[in-house]
């Protein structure tokens, strides 16, 4: 899980340009909306499949601002473990990809 904190730009705009960096990167918008919504990224059927051959992510995002600081919160919802061993690595170094993504906004 990581927090990115940005200035000069409020909830709602945070929300749609995050949305729209992961759409751009081939993740699907699965649940809920814009702002407080489930995204993924990859088969589930064939990575259960074929476990690490096959990649897949699904990641929460949460946007929310207070006074002068708007915070956009990312967390993995899969662990990996469809693909082993190789799999954990493969989501962690999404997310790690994911955060650079998101820190350029």
């Amino acid at each position: 899980m990581f927090t990115h904190q940005y200035t000069g730009i409020d909830a709602n705009q945070l929300a749609n340009t995050a949305n729209q960096v992961l759409t751009n990167d081939g993740y699907k918008l699965i649940e809920g909306q814009v702002g407080n919504a489930v995204y993924e990224k990859g088969n589930r059927t064939m990575r259960l499949l074929f476990g690490a051959f096959v990649k897949y992510s699904k990641i929460y995002v949460e946007s929310r601002s207070t006074a002068e600081i708007s915070k956009l919160t990312v967390d993995r919802r899969t662990s990996g473990m469809s693909g082993g061993l190789i799999g954990v690595n493969q989501v962690k170094k999404e997310m790690d990809r994911v955060a650079g993504l998101l820190s350029g906004i």
